[in-house]
């Protein structure tokens, strides 16, 4: 199957229509809304599944699904994990990246000392934050926390060559 990124999951059963609560991993949360032909977790393999109806409501998000107008079977839906095809995301600007696309990067120092490769990231609030885990080749075995503050400490992402330079001291640990 093309590589897929999830995009939130289905959470409880809204009404008694077959509409379903969604948790949204997108930002903005109603960027999910924006696709139709998703791709649902179920049985232990991806399949194809379509949002017919979905709606901003409340802070929240709900949705309908295509054939699962009655609420015991919607409520089969709940907690499936809900996915897009990569080639289906909205094409980004040279220097925006999805988070999908920097996990798995090699991080390097701009000194040329290997840390690793991002693991996850996170969002603090403040910016965003690239979990580093240590791999085979890395300077020693520590997990590091490094913001993503381009320009300032991220000096240059590479697609091609699947790695990101840092303004980072190795020996600094959060």
């Amino acid at each position: 199957m093309t590589s897929l990124v999830t995009m939130g999951r289905i959470g409880r059963l809204y009404g008694i229509k077959g509409w379903l609560k969604l948790i949204s991993y997108t930002d903005p949360q109603d960027n999910i809304l924006d696709f139709r032909n998703l791709f649902a977790f179920i049985g232990g393999r991806w399949q194809g599944i379509e949002m017919d109806q979905s709606k901003v409501h409340g802070k929240g998000l709900i949705a309908h699904f295509a054939g699962y107008d009655d609420p015991d079977e919607a409520r089969n839906l709940t907690g499936v994990e809900l996915a897009v095809q990569v080639k289906d995301l909205p094409a980004l600007e040279e220097d925006d990246f999805y988070w999908h696309e920097l996990v798995g990067m090699r991080v390097v120092t701009e000194a040329g000392q290997f840390l690793g490769t991002v693991a996850k990231l996170l969002e603090t609030g403040a910016n965003d934050v690239l979990v580093i885990a240590a791999t085979e080749g890395s300077i020693d075995d520590k997990e590091r926390l490094v913001p993503y503050l381009p320009e300032r400490v991220i000096k240059q992402v590479s697609r091609t060559e699947r790695s990101i330079t840092v303004d980072w001291d190795p020996d600094y640990l959060v």
